[in-house]
């Protein structure tokens, strides 16, 4: 039986803004704190859930590319990634915790200090010229959630997700003009649904060996109730506060570009299936639908273009996390096995980095991830015809690292790969803004070296190099860089400039 709604979102608000906003009873193993603390020594810089760090810049006509006036440049982190202090103030377990191996319990309630010390935090914010681009929900949730009714997979996670919204408008959206839903909620259901390598691991074969799941169906329940939850998040804000607060309200999706591996039609259409999959989750299952009429995914294409134009209208801008371009074969037509992209339900379009054991382009150390810059122009171009030029921000965008075990901090310094990579992704998104593309801001991943996710520390992205054990902080090269690179496409007023550079000293 479930409790009332009391209950149930007084415990989302403290594990979605993972830790402080409950005032919680734990028992668990505090030895395991140390596997998340990339920046316990460091609490100025923490945010919860996702946190741009961004000040206002104003481009010059000076380059080649340049960028519109309020373009903001910024870094991105996020809560579970960067905070560390799993258990401290009151926070309770996450699934993400749960995912880590680590047993625990919770009895809730409302935590003020966790209220207060986000206010501290975005204020001090506010004192050095840095605005807070705030995203509610970053991956981790409440445990609590996952083991009373399913989480994504119930309709009641709306309402709670909705409590929790308002919640952090109220308290928060003062300071705040930019909040995003959601982060990389394609993801969310894919890697926790489909493949089941994400918590809550729930899969079926082939797409992995997992306890429980059914990968053909629960991604598109888990998608469902994320789109109701956004848009009821967006109701709260649009009649509550954003006339008052000035503020504005989107989500952000994973936003790979997919070139087609061959000039057919048949590998052709593929790529449009993968895009349309991927990126606006409406996939064109009227193709597949041809050869399955049971397919789940026409269930959900039904759901998405019945609540389609809510949607739209609750869009101020879309955030993209783009990293990358993949080939995509077709599989209607012809057979390609096991795969990612690969089945009906993803509309037979596998994806791969290689044709004929040939790079799509120059690989990196992440199996997937290949240096295609001209994707971030094709990526915000389609989008800018998809959704009617709709305000962008690129809210990720970077290069990883090999951490290699017997690697010291002067390997990682000097991140000329890094560096070559940002400035190309810049190039391409400048390009796609002098063709009439409405981009706002870019937000390089990441700020500092982090936990990244089920690659634990064996992954650095960061444009600070992070000792894991004394948290001692160094600016790479690609730091250096990227703050040149912010001066000559920028005519800041001087005074915020200055703080910006003070605050970057201090650590």
């Amino acid at each position: 039986m479930l409790e009332p709604r009391a209950s149930r979102v007084t415990v989302y608000i403290c594990k979605i803004a993972y830790k402080k906003l409950c005032n919680l009873s734990v028992n668990t193993n505090p030895v395991i704190q140390a596997i998340h603390s990339p920046m316990e020594s460091s609490v100025d810089l923490r945010m919860f859930v996702f946190l741009i760090l961004i000040s206002p810049i104003w481009a010059t006509k000076e380059e080649h590319h340049s960028f519109p006036n309020n373009f903001l440049f910024g870094t991105a982190s996020a809560a579970y990634q960067f905070e560390g202090a799993y258990l401290s103030d009151g926070k309770g377990l996450n699934n993400w915790d749960v995912y880590t191996n680590t047993p625990g319990g919770i009895h809730g309630g409302v935590n003020l200090p966790g209220i207060n010390f986000y206010n501290n935090l975005i204020d001090s914010f506010l004192e050095k010229g840095i605005k807070p681009f705030v995203t509610l929900s970053h991956y981790d949730l409440p445990q609590e959630l996952e083991d009373r009714y399913g989480s994504w997979l119930h309709k009641d996670i709306q309402e709670d997700f909705a409590y929790y919204a308002d919640v952090c408008f109220g308290a928060f959206g003062d300071r705040v003009q930019y909040w995003a839903t959601f982060n990389e909620p394609n993801i969310i259901a894919m890697q926790g649904y489909r493949t089941g390598l994400y918590p809550p691991s729930r899969c079926s074969k082939p797409f992995g060996n997992c306890t429980h799941g059914d990968s053909d169906k629960e991604p598109f329940i888990v998608a469902h109730n994320i789109i109701l939850s956004h848009m009821k998040a967006v109701k709260i804000y649009r009649t509550k506060y954003q006339k008052r607060q000035g503020g504005s309200i989107g989500f952000i999706v994973n936003a790979i570009w997919f070139e087609p591996i061959s000039n057919s039609i048949a590998d052709r259409l593929a790529a449009k299936r993968a895009l349309s999959f991927l990126v606006s989750g409406s996939h064109h299952f009227r193709e597949v639908s041809s050869r399955n009429a049971r397919n789940p995914g026409i269930h959900f294409a039904y759901i998405f273009k019945k609540h389609q134009m809510d949607l739209q209208n609750g869009l101020d801008f879309i955030g993209i996390n783009h990293y990358t371009t993949l080939y995509v074969k077709d599989c209607m037509f012809s057979a390609c096995g096991n795969g990612m992209g690969c089945s009906r339900t993803e509309g037979f379009a596998c994806q791969t980095g290689q044709k004929n054991e040939v790079p799509i382009r120059e690989p990196t150390v992440m199996e997937w991830y290949y240096v295609t810059p001209q994707g971030m122009e094709d990526m915000v171009m389609y989008l800018k015809e998809r959704y009617n030029n709709k305000p962008i921000f690129v809210t990720e965008n970077g290069y990883p690292d090999e951490n290699w075990v017997n690697a010291t901090i002067k390997d990682f310094l000097y991140d000329i790969n890094r560096v070559n990579y940002m400035r190309s992704y810049l190039d391409s998104l400048a390009t796609a803004i002098s063709k009439g593309e409405d981009v706002r801001g870019y937000f390089a991943w990441a700020l500092l070296d982090n936990f990244e996710w089920i690659s634990g520390y064996t992954k650095r992205f960061g444009l600070h190099h992070v000792d894991f054990k004394t948290m001692k902080r160094t600016p790479k090269l690609s730091a250096t860089w990227y703050k040149q690179y912010i001066d000559n496409h920028s005519t800041i007023i001087r005074t915020t400039h200055e703080r910006n550079q003070e605050y970057l000293q201090s650590y």
